[in-house]
């Protein structure tokens, strides 16, 4: 096997157990919508409280990827990638023995730890193998693809479970195994060698130094407003429509899995998208049509709602792996795990500040009407800020320079492989 073709079947391998990996945490991330009720019922909790069980992982999460982004630039993608999902794969297995909310919590906390780590590793990662900007966008869509079937097996198999009469902790344990196979399939994969060296070593301090650069913060700012609006469906959407008997009642209680189906549908057209038309016109378009969907279902109520919500799905699928992927592709592959991780930690800021405020907002109103205007409100601002980046481009030149620099010439474009990264 020539070198080349070595390097293809290398790239093939590690794109499945990035896509693989997304998938597998999905399955426990996106499915504490439909555990939530299950929760405040078991230990008789509010909204606010019951919504720690998102709330803990999203913390975890965004912790790890402030202060340990820079792993996977100082250390090397393959050693990140393991030490997260070690962390992630025990913490879930730990599930088993568990029998309090508060033992929960903490281990949700502290399994979002290790998906930051590996997270920001496998997004390093994805940098590494792209070989344009344009590139990462659309394989950074196909992974989001896989996390969003992911994200339709977990709600779905916790439903069964439920239905069954076992417990939704099975969950957690089938991740558990999963995460096993993938330590493995890590272990085994031979990593390409970075395409970029940093000048000096990375640090804790990499990622906070970005709060200063105007096109980290661009990014992260989209981020926050798509995940503020995305989290008042899969969080709170299963509580929004819990007894409702109107039109279509029986479509009601499937409006999360229908979302995800048509986000995941989504996210692989997207990557045939955006490989054919300008980035910024797509997210025009589907910002504008998610916002318009959220003010169709605030204003028609729950009979609306029933359509309209679930529809954002298929809008929403382009906006965050384009966002995130474009964002990291305006620094240099040097530099990814630091910006990675910097990303992640608003994405995460949005995921915990937007539901908390619209579960505060439900119990204060007595319902979660006013919850649903709330994610109207930040998809609102997203298209709007959407429609700047479209008129005035401010990143076209940041990315002409990214795409003559190092993509597609480090090693990897060479041929050249190594067992460890």
């Amino acid at each position: 096997m020539t070198a080349h073709a070595r390097a293809s079947a290398s790239t093939r391998l590690l794109k499945l157990l990035i896509f693989l990996m997304f998938a597998t945490f999905a399955m426990t991330t996106d499915s504490v919508g439909t555990i939530i009720p299950e929760v405040i019922r078991e230990y008789r909790l509010g909204m606010t409280a019951a919504g720690s069980f998102h709330y803990a992982s999203m913390a975890g999460i965004g912790i790890a990827a402030i202060l340990l982004g820079f792993l996977a630039d100082r250390f090397g993608r393959k050693s990140t990638i393991l030490l997260g999902l070690l962390l992630f794969c025990a913490t879930s297995a730990m599930f088993a023995a568990g029998n309090s909310f508060g033992m929960f919590v903490i281990l949700l906390f502290v399994s979002g730890l290790g998906i930051g780590i590996f997270k920001a590793g496998a997004l390093a990662l994805l940098g590494d193998i792209s070989v344009s900007t344009r590139d990462h966008a659309s394989n950074m869509n196909l992974i989001e693809g896989f996390f969003g079937v992911g994200a339709i097996v977990g709600p779905a198999l916790v439903a069964l479970l439920l239905e069954t009469g076992t417990s939704w902790k099975w969950l957690y344990l089938i991740a558990a195994t999963l995460c096993g196979i993938l330590i493995l399939g890590t272990v085994l994969a031979p990593f390409p060698r970075s395409a970029g060296r940093a000048e000096q070593p990375a640090d804790p301090r990499d990622a906070m130094r970005m709060l200063a650069d105007p096109y980290a913060l661009f990014f992260a700012t989209l981020l926050m407003f798509y995940v503020a609006a995305e989290a008042a469906i899969y969080v709170w959407a299963p509580t929004y429509f819990a007894g409702y008997e109107g039109p279509n009642a029986a479509i009601a209680a499937f409006v999360v899995s229908i979302f995800f189906v048509l986000r995941a549908a989504g996210r692989f057209i997207g990557a045939w998208l955006l490989a054919r038309f300008e980035w910024t016109a797509v997210l025009v378009i589907c910002s504008s049509a998610m916002a318009l969907l959220f003010w169709i279902a605030v204003v028609g109520g729950r009979a609306a709602a029933v359509f309209a919500l679930p529809a954002t799905g298929l809008f929403m699928s382009v906006l965050y792996p384009t966002i995130n992927s474009t964002g990291i592709s305006c620094f240099s592959k040097s530099r990814h795990g630091s910006i990675a991780g910097f990303l992640l930690f608003f994405t995460c800021i949005g995921a915990i500040v937007a539901p908390l405020a619209m579960g505060a907002v439900g119990d204060l109103a007595g319902n979660t009407d006013y919850s649903m205007a709330l994610g109207g409100a930040f998809a609102t601002l997203l298209a709007l800020l959407c429609l700047w980046n479209f008129v005035r481009q401010p990143v076209a030149a940041k990315l002409a320079e990214r795409n003559t620099g190092d993509y597609g010439v480090g090693d990897l474009a060479e041929g050249s492989l190594r067992s460890v990264s």
